[in-house]
């Protein structure tokens, strides 16, 4: 045993274990969103592997360039003084873990932690590093044993091409097929499952002009646990009259779950006759939402802007998914896509044949996948005649092609978390604290807010993080944003990969509190009649139910 543990030890690459050391190490530094140790430890494994990767080709591309070898007694003496200075930088760093992970949860108003479990974290980082690396080298065996079986009939480099393409072949075969796919299949069984759960509490609204009820296009069942719950909760009229001191109407939810119609046209077209149905085109405001992988719709967006209008508002969502946002985004892309334009084109296709001075004034809302999926169902050539007056997307993806451009394209000066775009008339950002009210600027007919924080890596995460620190990074800063947060490369990618799937306290990261959709929704749809202070005891009222 102690033979074959010290084969191992000399077969491991000298650079790769220094450059993975040192991908370890800064990996606990700290990144937009608190970890706690196991995640910690999973991200620092894939950090040391990483490296180690990157030293092991560093050292074939020397070999590969005939450069000069270190001789055998000096490579031993570096040898061992660099495990005993990788060893240092390891222990320093994993003694200062725990402060920097404390740096985030401080801005956020999360406890301390007293101490980041360093062996713990260090042993989950070894056994993630050992995976990974049998996995490369049972690669590297497969590629040898392939490449010989072909050298007997072709050339030596054709054997090799070969033989690494036949190897990364079956590798992905058995990724794809038997773990991804079965993975997959598992999910959208789990959470096709969770969908037809019906809440033994919830019950099918009395009201006939509800959805779901008996009078309803859209059957209770065919709703969906999403769908359900979205149009049975909300303020009602009673409510929004007593807060507001003021008559106030019941805000109308339509809803039409992935099971109602067999495509999306065909439900987008029954979410148009249960609007009409319900009245929804006689209200003041109508909200087209596109919702969340999952089907879910943000109550802290819908409550809110529900009470800014006395409940003068429609609301429409159309589900496209069982799944999660993410495994939505990577198992159905066009989904999203193709239900937010087929509810969006057949809702205003039927809005600009109303009188101008009698139809409600229509506005696009979602929130991280929904909001990217709300911005696509859109096309401004398609609308220029007759726009609609605007959209409050929250939480929007890094891939969304509107928000990206328009950050790109901010004002100098202007920080990549909270830009300027232009005179402000069409565009505005904002986070926690209100940004919206800009001196000199004036709202156009189409007002546009994105409600984002800079803390929140479904936004914020940049590929292009893996070689150059992203422009968000650069002072000034968010401030929900660590300042001992650095750039790293490679390592900054994999810590903004794990915060996308890491939760975050409510008014933090991609979790957005309701307070913050208040002046969001004031300057998207211009409430009217509020009394003075309406809104700051709106904010003081949802802040404390979170």
């Amino acid at each position: 045993m102690q033979n074959y543990l010290l084969r191992v030890w000399s077969s491991l690459s000298l650079p790769g274990l220094v450059i993975g050391v040192l991908f370890f190490a800064v990996s606990l530094t700290p990144s937009l969103i608190p970890r706690p140790y196991m995640l910690q430890g999973v991200l620092s494994g894939c950090s040391l592997a990483a490296g180690y990767g990157l030293g092991v080709f560093g050292r074939w591309l020397w070999h590969y360039l005939e450069l000069p070898a270190l001789a055998p007694r000096l490579g031993r003496v570096i040898r061992v003084l660099a495990v005993a200075g990788c060893a240092g930088v390891a222990i320093v760093f994993l003694w200062q873990a725990a402060r920097w992970q404390n740096s985030v949860r401080s801005l956020m108003g999360l406890d301390p932690v007293e101490t980041a479990e360093p062996l713990k974290l260090a042993l989950i980082a070894l056994l993630v590093f050992i995976v990974l690396i049998a996995l490369a080298r049972l690669f590297r065996i497969t590629f040898a044993f392939l490449s010989r079986k072909f050298e007997h009939v072709t050339p030596k480099p054709v054997a090799r091409l070969l033989g690494i393409f036949l190897a990364l072949a079956l590798f992905w075969s058995v990724a794809d097929g038997l773990l991804l796919k079965a993975g997959l299949r598992l999910a959208d069984s789990s959470f096709r499952e969770l969908d037809a759960l019906i809440d033994s509490d919830l019950a099918p609204p009395a009201n006939p002009l509800k959805t779901g009820s008996t009078g309803s296009l859209i059957p209770w069942q065919d709703l969906g646990f999403r769908g359900r719950e979205f149009v049975t909760s909300g303020p009602t009229a009673e409510k929004i009259g007593a807060f507001l001191h003021q008559p106030a109407l019941e805000p109308i939810r339509v809803y039409v779950g992935l099971n109602a119609a067999e495509t999306a046209k065909d439900r987008a077209a029954l979410a148009l006759a249960e609007l009409k149905r319900t009245g929804a085109f006689e209200r003041s405001t109508l909200i087209v939402v596109v919702p969340t992988g999952t089907g879910w719709v943000d109550p802290a967006a819908m409550d809110t802007v529900e009470y800014l209008h006395h409940g003068d508002v429609a609301s429409v969502a159309l589900q496209y998914s069982y799944l999660t946002s993410w495994l939505s985004l990577l198992v159905e892309p066009s989904y999203g896509a193709e239900a937010g334009e087929a509810l969006f084109k057949t809702v205003y296709g039927y809005w600009t044949t109303l009188p101008k001075d009698k139809r409600p004034k229509l506005y696009l809302h979602g929130l991280s996948l929904g909001a990217l999926n709300s911005e696509r169902s859109a096309d401004l050539f398609d609308v220029i005649g007759d726009p609609f007056q605007g959209a409050l997307w929250s939480g929007p993806p890094f891939a969304s092609a509107g928000w990206k451009s328009a950050t790109a394209g901010r004002e100098p000066g202007s920080p990549a978390w909270l830009p300027r775009f232009r005179d402000s008339s069409v565009i505005r950002f904002t986070a926690q604290k209100n940004a919206l009210d800009i001196p000199g600027a004036s709202w156009g007919p189409m007002r546009i807010v994105y409600l984002q924080y800079a803390s929140d890596p479904v936004t914020f995460f940049d590929p292009h993080s893996f070689y150059r620190e992203p422009d968000w990074m650069k002072q000034p800063r968010g401030p929900d944003v660590s300042p001992y947060l650095r750039w790293y490369p490679v390592v900054t990618m994999l810590q903004l990969a794990l915060d996308m799937a890491t939760t975050s306290p409510m008014g933090y990261g991609h979790v957005y509190a309701p307070e913050h959709y208040i002046d969001a929704w004031v300057a998207v749809t211009d409430p009217q009649g509020l009394a003075p202070g309406d809104v700051e005891r709106l904010k003081a009222m949802v802040s404390k139910r979170n």
